[in-house]
């Protein structure tokens, strides 16, 4: 039986990504190489970046509060998107855009496989294009993106898209996100804290302010490792927190552990 999929974007050969991912469901079924949470499955085995730390803490974290549309920029899996859904009402829509085309397929499965399907889509498309297309649509977009600056290319030209900057700066994603976002809309990032840093200060050069900062290390005594932003184009007084993963002994914080059991087996 065929699978429908919110998914669009063209492929050079003129195919929408719909109708690719229509014949790859009818002649294989969907591969169960993933994660399982409470309430959906993220499988991620034809995806580059694989469902880790970073987009559970972003995903648990981002403030939806008043948000209708939003935004998951670099989707990949589409895990974050799926954890906006649970977090949200029904009225709540959220979009994702991924460039990869096998990820942005796996991401449309997985958003048909959860309680949220008529509310999830994905656009196959450059960010870039999106930005142009869709001005000022969003009042929360969030963000993983890619966070090596420079470095020695990676065999898999999918991981070198998604771990690298080459094919989406951080300058260009701040661009982007501000063609993309309402006035009073947040846009989310979480980076590795010395270039979560780095985009913080060059938000501010180009007139964002901090939201929200929450720094996180693996445990007490261990250097910050990474750090989730929340920035905004209104003036505010910016929110400051610090968080560990884990406890000294190893186990998860009680902080973390309240922030992921909607989501986390066995909490």
């Amino acid at each position: 039986m065929l699978r429908q999929f919110w998914i669009s974007g063209r492929l050079a050969d003129g195919l929408t990504v719909k109708n690719v991912v229509k014949e790859v469901s009818a002649s294989q079924p969907m591969r169960r190489n993933g994660f399982t949470f409470k309430q959906f499955f993220v499988a991620h085995d034809r995806c580059a970046m694989k469902v880790g730390t970073d987009g559970v803490l972003l995903g648990a974290w981002a403030p939806v509060a008043g948000a209708t549309r939003v935004l998951d920029i670099g989707s990949g899996s589409g895990l974050i998107a799926l954890m906006l859904a649970q977090r949200t009402d029904d009225a709540v829509m959220i979009d994702a855009v991924e460039l990869d085309i096998p990820a942005a397929e796996q991401a449309a499965e997985n958003f048909q496989g959860s309680p949220w399907a008529a509310r999830l889509q994905v656009f196959a498309q450059d960010i870039h294009v999106v930005a142009q297309s869709h001005p000022a649509h969003y009042d929360l977009i969030v963000s993983n993106p890619p966070y090596f600056e420079a470095a020695v290319a990676c065999r898999d030209e999918a991981r070198n898209t998604a771990r690298y900057t080459e094919t989406l700066t951080h300058a260009a994603l701040l661009d982007c996100a501000d063609k993309l976002l309402q006035p009073n809309g947040k846009f989310c990032v979480v980076l590795p804290y010395d270039l979560g840093l780095q985009l913080e200060a060059k938000a501010q050069q180009a007139g964002w302010f901090t939201f929200s900062r929450l720094a996180v290390r693996d445990r007490p005594g261990k250097p910050l490792n990474r750090l989730l932003l929340v920035l905004s184009k209104q003036p505010t007084e910016a929110r400051l927190q610090e968080m560990d993963l884990r406890e000294r002994e190893g186990v998860y914080s009680p902080e973390f552990r309240a922030l992921i059991a909607d989501f986390y087996l066995n909490y």
